[in-house]
């Protein structure tokens, strides 16, 4: 079997392909620029690395001693700058490939239209371009939509459908797409390498039915049980209706808006370049692919940690936002990591919420007026913290003792909230980082989001400061 690196593992393929390329038996090493994210993933005997496809410092041990490289990298959501970013990336890559003697890489592209392209699609197929130029033999993949959970063509798909029951759409619902079903992508991922003939090849792979776009939106509608009118209209550009989903998806704007703008095109498999001809798979329908990644959400397990889109995470809420908002505060101390951790771990209850504790107490009032729990529950005990305690109006969905508390908030949202502090030591003194994430549902989560989020920021701010404050020696 052979040694093989996903690069952009912490993505949304890649962290679906590491543990299939592990069962198939291969020896895996999985990079991504943020080393906290792999780890959060849980993968037993996978080799994890930091590594920046924009920084080709970090590719040197990252590329060490493998055969394949499965490149999933892109910078759509970095902003407008993406294609110049894409293919810097892409040159970094390659130089660092040929210099460690790397057999083959395998690169996941788009499927491209038979004109021109939007600048998304463009990039995506300049990436193979640069990635080819190198002395390494390259495999690209051109991949149509993606349906699984944590796709953001599917999380926009789904987002329309759960808050917008009548949608005035421009023309491009028109166009032909070919969208493919996750586990079937990752099928032919996994099968490439082991039946690809020397030399370098590009393939276009989809599913087995060419639809229109309104047709992945009525089609899941239907199998999820909801009502659906769609009124399509000719003054309405994608570029424009890339504006109004901002009010209604969490998706980032600067992935939806690439995605939307490719809508124009209809994009198909090429059958003179079709993988299934020398790949033979079964593949899903539109409706099997949906009812797959919808049961993948159900049974995925409880992670220990926060990670984007966990269902457990959302309380399995099918209506709220795969896609989050967030606010990341991190402070240095000079107090030793079990210090910090008591105040962490004490928080709530009596010992209240360390800053601005009327706001709290405000907001658990609001809490109550409203039907919810509010901050009447208190705590089970003053110090320690186990999963299943309710801390006020937030409940304890993961412990890592020491390290990691994962708070789940139960009062009444328009989304969930989770609240996350991590512990860690740093030089002579401690690390602590306060993340909140908001997971929307809809046009009203999204605005008391930004409605909210300078208020959240004080606090949240403000509250790990009291936390370093609280642990240093008196």
């Amino acid at each position: 079997m052979a040694r093989v690196l996903v690069l952009g593992a912490s993505g949304y393929v890649g962290s679906h392909l590491v543990p299939r390329l592990l069962e198939a038996g291969h020896t895996v090493r999985a990079a991504g620029r943020r080393l906290e994210t792999l780890e959060a993933r849980e993968w037993a005997g996978v080799e994890l690395v930091h590594a920046d496809a924009l920084d080709p410092d970090t590719l040197t041990t990252a590329f060490e001693s493998v055969d394949t490289v499965y490149y999933l990298v892109h910078s759509m959501a970095s902003g407008s700058d993406f294609p110049e970013r894409d293919r810097r990336a892409a040159e970094n890559a390659r130089r660092a490939a040929g210099d460690a003697g790397v057999k083959r890489i395998v690169y996941l592209g788009g499927l491209q239209p038979r004109g021109a392209a939007s600048p998304h699609l463009a990039s995506r197929r300049e990436t193979g371009d640069v990635l080819r130029a190198g002395p390494v033999a390259i495999t690209e993949i051109r991949a149509g939509i993606v349906v699984g959970p944590g796709s953001a063509a599917f999380e926009v798909i789904r987002d329309l459908v759960y808050h917008l029951p009548v949608m005035v759409t421009p023309r491009w619902v028109r166009s032909f797409t070919q969208p493919i079903a996750l586990d079937d992508l990752i099928e032919y991922l996994v099968r490439l390498p082991e039946t690809e003939p020397p030399g370098s090849h590009t393939y276009d792979v989809g599913g087995p039915e060419v639809v229109r776009y309104q047709d992945l939106l009525t089609r899941f509608a239907r199998a999820v049980g909801r009502r659906l009118l769609i009124l399509p209209v000719s003054v309405l550009s994608p570029r424009l209706s890339s504006y109004w989903l901002d009010l209604v998806t969490a998706v980032p704007s600067s992935v939806a808006r690439p995605l939307i703008d490719g809508l124009r095109h209809d994009l198909v498999v090429d059958p003179a370049a079709d993988l299934r001809t020398r790949i033979p798979i079964e593949l899903r329908t539109y409706e099997q692919a949906v009812s797959a990644a919808l049961e993948a959400e159900r049974t995925a397990h409880l992670p220990a940690r926060w990670t984007e889109g966990s269902f457990a995470m959302r309380d399995y809420r099918a209506e709220v936002s795969f896609y989050s908002r967030g606010e990341r505060v991190e402070r240095t101390c000079n107090a030793p990591p079990e210090a910090v951790w008591g105040v962490v771990s004490s928080i709530g209850g009596s010992n209240g919420w360390y800053y601005a504790s009327w706001l709290w107490s405000l907001r658990g009032l609001l809490d109550r007026l409203a039907g919810g729990v509010g901050r009447r529950r208190g705590r089970r005990h003053p110090t320690d913290v186990r999963i299943g305690d309710a801390l006020d109006f937030w409940r304890v969905v993961g412990v890592e003792p020491g390290r990691r508390l994962t708070l789940l908030a139960e009062m009444k949202l328009p989304g969930i909230a989770i609240l996350e502090f991590e512990v860690a030591p740093a030089g002579q003194g401690t690390r602590i980082v306060t993340s909140a994430h908001f997971h929307p549902a809809g046009a009203a989560g999204l605005l008391y989001w930004y409605a909210l989020w300078p208020i959240h920021k004080r606090i949240f701010a403000g509250l790990t400061n009291a936390i370093v404050a609280r642990a240093l020696p008196r």
